[in-house]
């Protein structure tokens, strides 16, 4: 029986994402960027990022596998308390191991385990609340990702400059473990299915079935999932590099450790935005329709335009960081109502018993794009050194006519 929004196990589950995605939030903020400080190299940085996302492709369709077939609170519980671990072994290894070796590691070592985790939580909400209140779960679960989001690199920020990052890594391997212990007492509905057969053969099967049930009885869920894996190679892509690079390497904001304080506020202005977002497409839910959802493409790839024009006229540097930070708030807004939009399109049109898998499969696709526009931008920054703004610009562009063009596919759906 479907519980209602706010039930004892729904509220356990927020609280014990609040914890787990506040360290999150904090050790992908400190990590990349203590990478960067150490080598300035923007290719470096991209290529590590792109590293780092291709565990979570594979590991994600295996999430939505395991999500479907085994108690999600367990799931939790287990990659909350293994999250500690990784992060536990990264401080014991640092500084007697290759710092780039070791960084990429458990960099991919964290995406991946994420990618297993997000679909036992996405998967969670139709067995916890209502369909009617789908949109409002998805919009919590939004809105703790965004405030978590927008307070773990502005702390982390000052602790990492304060203190170095062991300090950070503490903080994270606490909050990771005080995570696992809360969801102890979560309590999901599972019915069990049948799991005869290698983890593999089920993999292919599940797969399999999830493909089969998107091109054959809903393709528009599949029209979908390639618009955002659009915008995940070139509108995501470009703000995950740029940030960082242009904030810490290329706009001259003082030393080394005021430059970094600067980059944990823009990480925190794009959690605001995602923050937000989240609210809005709570408060607004029942009039955000499907159908619309291009115009909110189209809105975000036009707020990339005035960072490009900062760069190309090269305003006063504090001007220009002010620029960035401000578009991508508004940035993070649109695309936050876009994808509590499209989880909530995937979650109505999906059956119950196939709800991980498929939402796996959009995952896995959907972040398909993500290394490889990582490693694009990383590499066109450092070619185009003295000229970002092309670079910018390009990602502007593209974005806008992947919206326009997203446009159509959207209202048929409306």
């Amino acid at each position: 029986m479907k519980q209602n929004l706010f039930s004892r196990d729904f509220t356990l589950v927020v609280i014990g994402q609040i914890i787990s995605l506040f360290g999150n939030a904090t050790i992908r903020f400190a990590l990349p960027l203590y990478l960067l400080n150490q080598t300035g190299s923007s290719a470096l940085y991209g290529t590590v990022m792109a590293c780092a996302f291709i565990p979570a492709i594979l590991l994600s369709p295996i999430g939505g596998v395991v999500a479907d077939r085994v108690n999600k609170r367990n799931i939790m519980v287990i990659l909350d308390f293994f999250t500690a671990s990784v992060i536990l072994g990264f401080s014991l290894l640092m500084g007697n191991v290759n710092l780039v070796v070791l960084l990429t590691v458990t960099m991919m070592l964290l995406y991946g385990i994420a990618g297993a985790y997000q679909p036992s939580v996405q998967a969670s909400i139709p067995a916890l609340v209502s369909p009617e209140h789908f949109m409002e779960a998805n919009s919590i679960i939004n809105t703790i990702s965004s405030f978590a989001n927008l307070i773990g690199p502005v702390l982390g920020g000052m602790l990492y400059s304060a203190y170095g990052l062991k300090m950070v890594l503490l903080l994270c391997m606490v909050c990771f473990f005080l995570s696992a212990v809360m969801e102890l007492f979560i309590r999901i509905p599972f019915v069990k299915q049948d799991s005869r057969g290698g983890i593999l053969k089920m993999v292919n099967g599940d797969f399999r079935e999830s493909f089969q049930f998107i091109r054959k009885e809903k393709p528009q869920i599949g029209r979908v999932t390639l618009v955002v894996c659009e915008i995940n190679l070139f509108l995501s892509a470009m703000i995950i590099v740029a940030v960082p690079y242009l904030v810490t390497e290329v706009l001259s904001l003082g030393s080394d450790s005021m430059a970094n304080t600067l980059y944990s506020f823009s990480q925190g202005a794009l959690a605001a935005g995602g923050l937000t977002g989240g609210i809005l497409a709570g408060v607004f839910g029942k009039r955000l329709s499907v159908g619309k959802a291009g115009g909110l493409i189209a809105a975000a790839a036009f707020a990339v335009f005035p960072i490009g024009l900062a760069l190309a006229f090269r305003l006063f540097d504090m001007g220009i960081y002010l620029v960035i930070t401000g578009c991508c708030f508004v940035i993070m807004v649109l695309s936050t109502m876009f994808s509590v939009q499209m989880m909530s399109f995937v979650q109505a049109e999906t059956p119950g018993h196939l709800i991980g898998k498929v939402i796996a499969v959009i995952l896995t696709i959907s972040m398909c794009a993500q290394p490889l526009g990582n490693a694009l931008y990383g590499v066109l920054f450092e070619l185009c050194e003295g000229f970002e703004f092309a670079v910018v610009l390009f990602a502007g562009v593209i974005s806008l006519v992947i919206a326009l063009g997203a446009g159509q596919r959207f209202r048929e759906l409306g």
